[in-house]
């Protein structure tokens, strides 16, 4: 099955470019080279491809390249080189009448500062988008009311943005991404700026539109909390580089370098490893069986309770090995 969004060798590079630079089939200048050049590369050659249905989180540190690379794969932005492709077709090949249809059709975007219209109500914000598009106003309203309801916000439809909460603000603005039924969502830092227990209730909030809707969904944060409480897989960036691309479990388990050691190092490791990765496989244990799928934290307290190993089973409840104390422990205590 195809990628739903890919890119290949991507570049975005500002400063005082030369054609001469761009030439030759071999591209790669080193950070040193650019440096020399007087050019900053915010984005160099990255290979992606992010999958149907997925939540694909971006990683990385302050001036990583993480928000200059979603601008790429949105098309708010222009690559200095490389290639983008969006359900098989090259968004850099097109016009840019159509490329703006794609992103008012298909994209929904969802930024870090909400970027409501405050003289306008909650109903009215998210109407905005179906009336730009040329839908008519009954439709538009009726679309509205719907993820109005979706996002939690019903009964307060006549409210302005000054009279919501930092949460509901944010509310709005997924309501108002979602009211076009994009294909691929784009979140740029959404809960950053909300209070931690208000952001855990987004994070919940997400998580139930996302079980209903299935999107494929771009998300970056700096936040490794956060990522792994959402993320079926995370890209980590430095200085413009995708370093690694893996499932949170993998970026703790195996990081690639010592910089992705670095970055996940203070990740609780019961949060992120499953039972299957640290199971006995083969011969089962006592009990009706614990899923491999399911975290160590969720299932330690269980496992070391019982004097015999626990087994394991599958998605289809077939059983596939065993999970005792002292791998439990293993992982609780970082070993």
């Amino acid at each position: 099955m195809p990628a739903k969004l890919s890119c290949a060798q991507l570049w975005k590079l500002y400063g005082n470019i030369s054609p001469k630079m761009l030439e030759g089939p071999d591209f790669s200048p080193s950070k040193k080279d650019l440096q020399n050049a007087g050019v900053i590369g915010a984005v160099q050659a990255v290979d992606l491809e992010i999958n149907e249905g997925e939540i694909f989180v971006i990683m990385g540190l302050s001036g990583s390249g993480k928000s200059t690379l979603v601008r790429l794969l949105s098309g708010l932005i222009a690559p200095t080189m490389g290639e983008i492709h969006m359900d098989g077709q090259d968004i850099l090949k097109m016009s840019a009448r159509e490329l703006i249809e794609v992103r008012r059709h298909k994209m929904g975007m969802v930024f870090q500062h909400f970027a409501l219209l405050p003289h306008l109500s909650v109903l009215q914000n998210v109407m905005f988008p179906l009336e730009i598009q040329g839908q008519a106003k009954a439709a538009a309203e009726a679309r509205a009311r719907e993820v109005v309801e979706l996002v939690g916000l019903e009964g307060r439809e006549d409210y302005y943005p000054r009279e919501l909460s930092g949460g509901q603000q944010q509310r709005v603005g997924i309501a108002r991404s979602l009211a076009v039924e994009p294909d691929l969502w784009f979140l740029d830092e959404p809960f950053s700026a909300l209070d931690p227990l208000i952001r855990r209730e987004m994070q919940d909030e997400f998580m139930r539109l996302q079980a209903m809707l299935k999107k494929t969904i771009v998300f970056i944060t700096h936040d490794f909390d956060e990522a792994i409480r959402l993320a079926d897989r995370i890209a980590i960036m430095k200085d413009g580089r995708v370093i690694q691309v893996a499932t949170p479990e993998v970026l703790v388990q195996n990081p690639a370098d010592d910089y992705v050691r670095e970055f996940t190092k203070h990740i609780p490791r019961d949060k992120v490893v499953s039972v299957g990765a640290v199971m006995k496989a083969g011969r089962a244990g006592v009990g009706e069986g614990l899923p491999a799928s399911a975290k160590i934290a969720d299932v330690a307290a269980k496992v070391v309770a019982s004097p015999e190993p626990l087994t394991v089973i599958d998605k289809n409840g077939m059983a596939i090995g065993s999970i005792d104390r002292e791998q439990v422990i293993s992982v609780l205590v970082g070993a």
